[in-house]
């Protein structure tokens, strides 16, 4: 199975069930972990793909998919920096409660629906953006997940990755090491209520491809002018492809 591969799941069906029921599990404190565990960087790295995204937000009539929305921090920070509904999309139903609470906060009108990014419920070639923030490295098969972005793409159209990597320094790769497989899991656990989504996390990371393997697979899968970014040493990284 190339995919994410909960402990305890042995096909794409069941590791897509265990995903789905992990993030139903801790999406009320899902926010306040993610902010807590990477030292509020989360919000400096959902920023600068906002950024990287801008000149397609702004364009009159784009229609934008973030899909694996979670509780809305990405899909909110989109619509408003394009000053248009954005499309979100998640297959927690728990985590689109969330995020509607939140549009609902901030008076927008963001249309959510939710599905998993393997179907995603919309028309060949109806899209000039989609983006997915902390989310494609876990679906159940990253290669049908790449063909998916593709199919629902127009000519031209980008999808952009935002994903955690592989530290390119020893020394930081090292100390990364250290906090997600010793204090992540013991702190998210704690706080969470459920140990096993924590220690599923840096299980994961270390099972999802590098920076330039993924590279190599978006363009094995079709995308061109794949180009890609990493921040804080690397162990992040942002992606971005054109159909």
């Amino acid at each position: 199975m190339t995919g994410t591969t909960p402990s305890g799941t042995a096909s794409e069906q069941e590791a897509a069930q265990w995903v789905r029921g992990m993030f139903d599990r801790i999406a009320g404190r899902y926010d306040l972990l993610n902010h807590l565990l990477s030292f509020n960087l989360d919000k400096l790295w959902r920023k600068r793909l906002v950024t990287r995204v801008a000149n397609i937000l702004e364009r009159p009539g784009a229609r934008v998919l973030d899909l694996c929305c979670g509780t809305g921090d990405v899909l909110l920070a989109l619509e408003a920096r394009g000053g248009k509904p954005v499309l979100g999309s998640d297959f927690s139903h728990l985590m689109l409660v969330a995020a509607g609470r939140k549009i609902t906060a901030r008076g927008f009108r963001t249309p959510l629906f939710e599905a998993d990014a393997l179907a995603i419920p919309l028309a060949d070639r109806s899209l000039d953006l989609l983006t997915v923030a902390f989310g494609f490295r876990n679906l159940a098969n990253y290669e049908k997940g790449l063909d998916e972005l593709l199919r629902v793409l127009k000519p031209g159209g980008v999808a952009a990755i935002l994903e955690f990597s592989k530290p390119t320094n020893r020394l930081f790769g090292a100390l990364y090491g250290f906090f997600s497989t010793r204090v992540l899991p013991r702190v998210g656990g704690m706080i969470s209520g459920s140990p096993d989504a924590y220690k599923y996390l840096p299980e994961s990371i270390k099972k999802f491809p590098a920076a330039e393997p993924l590279a190599d697979r978006m363009r094995a899968a079709g995308f061109s002018r794949v180009e890609f970014e990493r921040m804080i040493g690397g162990a992040v990284a942002l992606h971005l492809g054109t159909k």
